[in-house]
Parts: C-alpha cells; sequence; structure tokens
C-alpha cells in the first residue's frame, strides 16, 4: 500500500484541489484527478531526503555560537564597508576553499552559513574535487578566508555530520 500510496494525505488533497478547480467534475477531470493525486506523491519519493544523524551535541552548540558571532561582526563590517567613508583598499574578490566535507546534509548547512553571513556569498560547488567558489566582498589576496572557513564552519561539520 506504501508504494502505491506514499503520501495518502496529499494524494487526497491534490485529488481534491484539482476537483475543485475544474468544476464541475466530469468523468475525464475525476480520472485525472486521480492520476495527478498518485502520480505526484510517488514523484515526490525521489526527493525525499535520507535521514541524517548528528554526532557532538557539544560541537553543534559551539558551531551555532560560532555563527551568530560571525554573523554580527559580519554585520557591522559589511555596514563599515557601505556607510563609512570610500576608499579603493576595498575590494570583492573570488576565493577557492578545498572542502573535506563531503556529507550533503553538512554542505547544505555550511551553505546557509556562508550565504547568511554578510560579505560572502557560496556561488559554486564541485564535487568531483570538493572546491568550493566563494564571493567575498572584501577580498584579500592571502589565504586567509580559506583557512578561516574550514577551521571555523568545516571542522565542526565534519565532527557533526561524520
Amino acid at each position: 500500500m506504501s508504494r502505491i500510496l506514499p503520501h495518502p494525505l496529499l494524494s487526497a488533497a491534490l485529488t481534491l484541489t484539482w476537483l475543485l478547480l475544474n468544476a464541475p467534475p466530469t468523468p475525464g477531470n475525476v480520472l485525472l484527478a486521480l492520476a495527478v493525486g498518485l502520480a505526484v506523491p510517488a514523484v515526490m519519493r525521489a526527493l525525499e531526503p535520507r535521514p541524517v544523524r548528528l554526532r557532538a551535541p557539544a560541537t553543534i552548540a559551539r558551531l551555532i555560537g560560532i555563527v551568530l558571532y560571525d554573523m554580527v561582526r559580519s554585520n557591522i563590517d559589511v555596514a563599515r564597508i557601505i556607510l563609512g567613508p570610500g576608499g579603493p583598499e576595498r575590494r570583492t574578490g573570488y576565493v577557492t576553499v578545498p572542502l573535506e566535507l563531503r556529507a550533503p546534509a553538512g554542505l547544505t548547512v555550511l551553505a546557509v552559513i556562508l550565504t547568511a553571513t554578510p560579505g560572502t556569498l557560496w556561488v559554486q560547488y564541485d564535487s568531483d574535487t570538493g572546491h568550493l567558489l566563494l564571493h567575498v566582498l572584501d577580498f584579500t589576496e592571502d589565504d586567509d578566508w580559506a583557512a578561516r572557513i574550514k577551521d571555523r564552519y568545516e571542522r565542526p561539520l565534519l565532527e557533526i555530520f561524520a
């Protein structure tokens, strides 16, 4: 029964919605509504995420603190860059970060952290090489950005999603 109807409430809601949107119900509309109600949840099964096992609750708490601190600090830094006196010493750029993290859930969390932090933006991830392309508002030539991301975010995420 679960293969035919993996999500029975979703199937019923889709069928009912289809019938309400295509009133009055004709035999063709009823058949189409049933087809949509059965097909869409079956297709949605492919999108269900795999279960994730989190480890190291103390590391999770520490990572949350680090992220909150970095977000506040980045907000202040970005405000200074934007609202402060303009200077040519500030420039944007791209940084390539080689990542050891391969867990999809861990990469997702890292993407959220980097994109939600002002001044940084996750641009591209190459799953073959494990390289992350990151856009930064305050670009410097050295490896400071890559080392910061690996130390502050990737290392705890490796512990959590190992």
